[in-house]
């Protein structure tokens, strides 16, 4: 906490202030918008102007370029001119409709998550969406998040049940569903699900923040001796995700409890979690900084920062260590003494909420995703109507394609435009849905038995008999 002081003015802040306006080099005021006072909507409306200051010239033509880029790749503009999402007001804020384009990106996305934890000894479960509200009163979120649920009341008996805002009290159910023993231990849980949580309308924004959010949710329940393998085995999994999507350079936010009295469990078992994610960081050479009061209410956690092409930082995967659920369900296992032994549960979320990752993926490639996951991979382009015959034989091949790599059995997804429109213009209604791979078929390349493929930044002709062996080996 800082104290900056200007004359008989205190202020609380992060700082640093100027003495006056002269201090300033180049700056540029950049919008207003309405604040209520104290952030109580019942109390009068203020007006916030915002600004931005840099030491030269150049440093705020950059800073601006930046914001430029930053309104370009917006993943709300991208989303409508991509057609990968929509809102309606008749469904409501918050929640998010996926067109079958965006729906297949977002399939692509879940499905490559969940065979990186598949290949690494997950296995799937399944839980319903509305839930009793005595299992989040166990777990300890219905005190802390009792707010954020969205009530369903029984119109039959009268019982009370929310929508779920998460799933760990519902894996924690299925691990207690039987007896369990040391040999059985790690027992490893996947499951890509929807939640829901009541959040304000005003925080909503696009896919960042919605209210209904799918995510690649992840539970381990190990052994203490098995913590540091497992967090080992999940570093592993989040580094092969987001090198594959483009985002590699990861920073790890070692997130610890504060002083305050919002956490669950015996401080002497969070000190000792600390110590094992910070000595996790170390052993697996992360890029990290520790902050406290990030936590989580049951426990430390280590939140992955992934930078974008454009510079920003983003939060992402995140590994969690608890101590708290496992004893507030009471969650055992039989040692090999014959004792019972309480387990410790690893929160993880490979790619988080897939709707914010998909906000950031899609700023990140501004609408250019990959080859192996974009909704629409290839599109075939005609000249004239003299080639049918040979795009059908194209077609005939491209529908054999399937891609292994980095998803496995991965069809080929193509369109074919034989529209009566110029070549021009199907070609730029192809660009302008940024259609990674375009086969322009004419009757030259007919006579030749070839295609002009044309790319974001290529432009070539190739045989046709070659066409399988060039899309197996795209990025």
């Amino acid at each position: 906490i800082s104290f900056y002081q200007l004359g008989d003015f205190t202020d609380l802040c992060k700082g640093p202030h100027v003495g006056s306006a002269k201090e300033i080099g180049a700056f540029k005021l950049m919008r207003v918008a309405g604040a209520y006072w104290r952030g109580d909507e019942k109390k009068a409306m203020l007006t916030r102007i915002y600004g931005v200051a840099f030491e030269t010239e150049e440093e705020l033509k950059t800073y601006l370029d930046r914001l430029e880029e930053a309104r370009a790749r917006d993943h709300r503009k991208l989303g409508k001119e991509l057609d990968l999402f929509c809102f309606s007001d008749l469904v409501g804020a918050g929640l998010p409709l996926f067109s079958p384009r965006g729906t297949m990106l977002r399939e692509m996305m879940s499905n490559y998550s969940l065979s990186l934890r598949g290949r690494s000894g997950f296995e799937k479960v399944w839980t319903p969406h509305i839930t009793k509200v005595d299992l989040y009163k166990a777990s300890g979120h219905y005190a802390k998040f009792g707010a954020e649920l969205f009530m369903v009341h029984s119109q039959v008996n009268g019982e009370e049940f929310a929508l779920k805002p998460m799933n760990c009290p519902h894996h924690a159910q299925i691990f207690a569903s039987r007896p369990r023993t040391y040999k059985e231990m790690p027992v490893r849980y996947m499951e890509a699900t929807t939640d829901y949580r009541d959040e304000k309308s005003g925080e909503l924004g696009g896919l960042s923040r919605v209210r209904s959010l799918t995510q690649d949710d992840t539970h381990v329940f190990c052994r203490k001796n098995q913590i540091e393998a497992e967090i080992k085995n999940l570093v592993g999994i989040v580094r092969e995700l987001y090198t594959t999507v483009g985002m590699s350079k990861l920073r790890a936010r070692l997130s610890y409890r504060s002083d305050e009295d919002k956490y669950l469990g015996d401080t002497e078992l969070w000190e000792m979690a600390q110590r094992q994610i910070k000595n996790a960081a170390i052993d697996n050479n992360l890029d990290f900084f520790e902050a406290e009061g990030e936590a989580a209410f049951y426990g430390p956690k280590i939140d992955f920062m992934a930078e974008d092409a454009i510079g920003r930082e983003h939060q992402v995967a995140t590994i969690q260590l608890d101590f708290v659920q496992p004893e507030r369900f009471d969650l055992t296992f039989v040692n090999e003494k014959g004792e019972k032994e309480r387990p410790v549960m690893v929160h993880h979320a490979t790619l988080g909420s897939i709707e914010r990752f998909l906000s950031v993926f899609i700023e990140h490639t501004g609408g250019w995703f990959p080859f192996w996951c974009a909704p629409e991979q290839l599109r075939i382009v005609t000249v004239n109507d003299e080639v049918l015959d040979y795009v059908s034989e194209i077609e005939k091949i491209l529908s054999e394609v399937v891609l292994e790599k980095p998803l496995k059995h991965n069809d080929l997804r193509f369109t074919v435009d034989k529209s009566d429109e110029s070549l021009g213009k199907k070609i730029r209604r192809a660009t302008s849905m940024k259609i990674p791979v375009v086969l322009i078929v004419g009757p030259k390349d007919k006579e030749a038995r070839t295609v002009s493929l044309r790319m974001k930044d290529v432009e070539k002709t190739i045989e046709l008999r070659k066409i399988v062996d060039f899309l197996k080996n795209l990025d």
